[in-house]
């Protein structure tokens, strides 16, 4: 899976507190550790797995990571593996518009504006290779229109409550596999009845995996969310000059915790596209059932599995 043009980035999500699955992962290994941080599947940590997965597209000198300062005894060995500039490092988690739109200006200052994968660290995926594919799908079509945002879109098996959905314009069932869809609009964490609509009209749950050009990104945030970009101003321009750590502190002890789903995506819905993506199992493993449910499907028994309580 070669790529053309100017190469493409990634930018993978580390900086959740994962607060959910903590009744699980705290049995696991013994501490609060986030779950990205955790080794839930085949002695690799979920951000790990993520990493590996994003070679089939990425150049590793190409991958940033974005973390929170208060889980740096979990994230400290990146400073040694990852390129210069590639850690980066919030000082609190303040949600994902923050986390994205820091982590996107500290790239766009490495990078020429060119194709950028955004991924989050702590899902499931049941086949990295097949799921790769949708994601360079997605990359010839932001190459081929630099404006375009596209999103991966699951295929729903269950009415899930807890997760984001996507409505595309046209019925994924009248169209092929992998085929990119105009967005109609999200509906976020929706009720019981709702859950059951949208799973009976094949929408698609929200990965939140989304590819798009670094410039794209941020234009579609100051468009939608630009009290969010302006907070960030006095940051880019301290880090454009090597600006202070203090900068960052400033920056960060002012903002309120932003989600990007709500923040950005919802209000900019008609503008975007979904891959549908129908060949494999994706779970974001938020919550213990689901990674049970999860292994049990794939045949998959971890050592943990036999000492762990699951309510």
């Amino acid at each position: 899976m070669s790529t053309e043009a100017v190469p493409a980035w990634a930018l993978i999500l580390a900086g959740g507190d994962g607060v959910r699955l903590r009744s699980l992962t705290s049995q696991i290994v013994g501490d609060g550790r986030p779950k990205q941080f955790c080794a839930l599947l085949d002695k690799e940590t979920l951000l790990e797995r993520t990493r590996r997965r994003l070679d089939v597209v990425v150049r590793p000198d190409r991958q940033a990571v974005v973390v929170s300062r208060p889980h740096k005894a979990y994230y400290g060995y990146l400073v040694d593996e990852l390129a210069p500039g590639r850690l980066i490092v919030q000082p609190d988690n303040r949600g994902t518009g923050p986390g994205i739109v820091y982590a996107l200006l500290r790239v766009a200052e490495l990078a020429e504006d060119g194709p950028i994968v955004v991924c989050p660290s702590d899902h499931y995926v049941s086949n990295d290779r097949a799921f790769m594919r949708h994601v360079q799908r997605a990359l010839e079509v932001v190459r081929e229109a630099s404006g375009r945002v596209v999103l991966l879109g699951i295929e729903a098996t269950s009415a899930e409550v807890d997760y984001g959905w996507i409505e595309p314009a046209e019925a994924p069932g009248a169209v092929a596999e992998g085929t990119v869809l105009e967005v109609k609009r999200f509906w976020e964490k929706p009720s019981a009845h709702l859950a059951q609509e949208l799973l009976a009209n094949r929408c698609l749950w929200n990965s939140f995996v989304m590819v798009s050009r670094i410039s794209t990104l941020l234009a579609l945030t100051a468009a939608t969310a630009p009290g969010l970009i302006r907070a960030f101003r006095p940051l880019y321009t301290a880090s454009r000059r090597g600006g202070p750590e203090a900068t960052v502190e400033r920056v960060y002890g002012a903002l309120a915790t932003t989600s990007f789903s709500h923040g950005v995506l919802v209000r900019a819905a008609g503008s975007l596209n979904v891959e549908r993506v129908g060949d494999v199992e994706w779970s974001d493993w938020g919550i213990p059932r689901r990674v049970i449910a999860s292994l049990k499907r794939a045949g998959h028994e971890p050592s943990w599995l036999a000492r762990v309580t699951v309510a």
